[in-house]
């Protein structure tokens, strides 16, 4: 055991409510980096926004197979003004031929081979119907924690705390803090511009003292840039209980991410974790790549709104991952994406922000 396991400088108040050994948590699209993220002493979240109910219910019953008793939890994306139902003809009807157009030149100029299926973004509809659906999926399960990546709908949050699961939203505003708050909310995760996917304009510095202040008891924790103990130290001196951590879990061996993705996440810097709106149709930070590119040219069309993008790109999406088409293989990451210089285990990567954070502390308190 190291130096950091042992005095466990990071303890606190949050860490102890939880059970975990450090107050940070973990998120993750993969099974497997999300319960290694719990088994090295923090908080995995399984990020499950494009898994259909089914899979929910199987994932996060292989998740508790893998943790046992250890908590974790998962995220789903609920946003408001969604189609009532998952109708993917109707969604199709209104997209406009420019549109289909434009990603039909994609397809060509990058000789990419027509999709077997339907893609990860256009294998259901963004839509209250199948919002619900994983909603029930999630409760049916004994997952720990419930967190509301986008919006925080106070029924759903409302049947989780009768359930007996934490709930946790992710804000970029002191406005969407305020919302989840009377929703009910039991954490708030102040997340700031320099976050992956899908993030708001107002910095991380600024935001989580917002963010603290305004929420009184309820425990805050900083997301968008923390890659490093120094970061986690910095998140504390803002008033933060605890940090949310996507972009430094990406290059590590349980991600599973392709060769091609984790070979261009470990040559990004900072300045190439761009904002997009062509994944989703709401702003996205992702590595620049020909993807990117495209889509900000003069000539390009605007993105559509969620969920229209989603099903306008989803098919070449999938297509694009199948067949491992370089120039526009892709993956949401913050600006942190710079301190990612190598493949790492989950626990070694733990290890890294706890030694390093206890050194920051020890630091601090000497030059006190």
């Amino acid at each position: 055991m190291n130096a950091a396991a042992t005095d466990n400088l990071l303890a606190n108040d949050l860490s102890r409510m939880l059970g975990v050994d450090y107050p940070i948590f973990g998120f993750a699209h993969s099974v497997e980096a999300t319960a290694a993220i719990t088994m090295a002493g923090g908080f995995g979240v399984y990020g499950a926004t494009r898994d259909t109910p089914e899979e929910i219910t199987e994932r996060l019953a292989r998740i508790r197979a893998m943790v046992g008793a250890r908590p974790f939890g998962v995220d789903l994306v609920l946003p408001r003004g969604m189609p009532a139902s998952d109708d993917r003809a109707l969604i199709e009807a209104e997209i406009p031929d420019g549109h289909r157009r434009f990603v039909a030149d994609l397809y060509k100029k990058y000789d990419v081979p027509p999709p077997s299926g339907p893609g990860m973004r256009s294998r259901f509809v963004r839509s209250e119907e199948t919002a619900e659906a994983q909603v029930r999926a999630v409760l049916d399960s004994d997952v720990d924690l419930f967190a509301c990546g986008i919006g925080a709908p106070p029924d759903a949050v409302a049947q989780a705390k009768a359930d007996g699961k934490r709930t946790l939203a992710l804000v970029g505003s002191p406005h969407h803090a305020e919302r989840a708050l009377a929703a009910g909310a039991d954490l708030l995760v102040a997340q700031g511009h320099d976050a992956g996917a899908h993030t708001g304009p107002i910095g991380t510095f600024t935001l989580v003292p917002q963010i603290v202040d305004l929420a009184g008891s309820v425990p805050v924790l900083a997301a968008g840039g923390v890659a490093t103990g120094r970061h986690i130290v910095a998140a504390q001196a803002l008033g933060a209980a605890g940090v949310w951590i996507g972009t430094a879990w990406l290059a590590t061996r349980e991600y599973g991410l392709s060769e091609t993705m984790v070979e261009k996440l470990l040559a990004a810097e900072s300045a190439d974790a761009v904002i997009s709106r062509a994944d989703s149709g709401k702003t996205l930070r992702q590595i620049r790549t020909a993807w990117s590119e495209e889509w900000a040219r003069p000539d390009a069309p605007a993105a559509l709104k969620m969920p229209f993008q989603d099903i306008l790109v989803g098919d070449l999406l999938g297509a694009i991952d199948a067949h491992d088409v370089k120039p526009l293989v892709h993956y949401p990451a913050g600006q942190s994406i710079a301190f990612v210089r190598e493949v790492n285990d989950v626990a070694d990567v733990m290890t890294t922000l706890v030694d390093e954070a206890t050194a920051a502390l020890s630091t601090m308190a000497v030059g006190r």
